[in-house]
């Protein structure tokens, strides 16, 4: 539900109401205190009653709540309370667009996606898990739809399909919240299959020679950003990396058997690259060179 009335203040202000959940500590997009309503619909909200308040050639300062009255029940089924998100669900997205997630439709689609870009004469395939990684490489390099493939949280499944294509070559691009679980050979990074993203990069800390209090601040964090905020305030941030890609390319040739040629890139929006794989690094140079070319 959303209920629009004025306020004496100019602008949109955008808050959540009943069953919206609020954040109750700090490493979310959101601060603590306000209501888990991701950047995106909060900025398709405030456009859409700009566009009514433009069309009646008003300027007036509106507020709008938007409430879920199911959501504090519908939250106990999410991963909401483990980040502090209390009192309700979030509102996700990151496009505005959505997309089916059945794991079996998804799962065909992604295989048919695969298909058809190899019979089009795709020799390097560009997998990443969603709209995040599919930005970040087109910031980077110069990126051709018909050699990008999203592949949602299926990554084992999307390589083993790679192989059956017959791709020589795969560059896998994710945000570290999804690939540092390759780092424990988990190769669906969905949140009800395995998390371990704490213990995961707590254990390529202490390999790259992180002390004990340093892992156990790992532990404590809810999100991976916060976790390399730990990493380089001990000045562990490159090292630690290094050792998460020695144990992601560990896995992923282990998952293609050596068929293929596979590299990967791990980022992070406030630190960019945080590390490559394989022939990975090379393979951008070659992107960006076709871009300028």
């Amino acid at each position: 539900w959303a209920e629009v009335s004025g306020r004496a203040q100019p602008g949109i202000a955008v808050d959540g109401g009943l069953g919206v959940g609020r954040v109750t500590k700090p490493g979310l997009k959101q601060k603590v205190g306000e209501a888990a309503i991701n950047p995106v619909p909060m900025q398709m909200i405030r456009q859409a009653v700009k566009e009514v308040l433009d069309d009646c050639g008003q300027a007036a300062g509106m507020k709008v709540v938007i409430s879920i009255p199911a959501g504090a029940e519908l939250a106990k089924k999410t991963f909401n309370p483990r980040l502090g998100i209390e009192g309700g669900i979030s509102v996700l997205g990151t496009s505005g667009i959505v997309e089916p997630m059945s794991e079996k439709a998804l799962v065909e689609c992604i295989g048919l996606e695969l298909r058809q870009k190899r019979a089009l004469g795709c020799d390097r395939l560009l997998v990443t898990p969603g709209n995040y990684g599919a930005d970040f490489i087109r910031s980077l390099c110069s990126v051709r739809e018909t050699e990008l493939v999203k592949c949602s949280n299926y990554i084992g499944r999307t390589l083993d399909m790679a192989v059956a294509a017959e791709y020589p070559e795969v560059l896998l691009v994710g945000h570290v919240g999804k690939l540092i679980k390759l780092a424990g050979g988990i190769m669906n990074s969905h949140s009800r299959e395995a998390d371990a993203r704490a213990e995961l990069m707590a254990a390529c800390a202490l390999r790259a020679g992180g002390t004990a209090d340093a892992a156990r601040a790992i532990l404590e964090c809810l999100t991976t950003d916060e976790m390399l905020r730990v990493l380089q305030e001990n000045g562990l941030l490159q090292k630690t990396m290094a050792a998460a890609a020695e144990r992601i390319d560990f896995y992923l040739r282990c998952r293609v058997k050596e068929r293929l040629t596979i590299g990967a890139v791990v980022f992070s929006d406030e630190f960019g690259i945080l590390c490559t794989t394989g022939p990975a690094e090379r393979w951008l140079r070659e992107l960006k060179e076709r871009g300028n070319g």
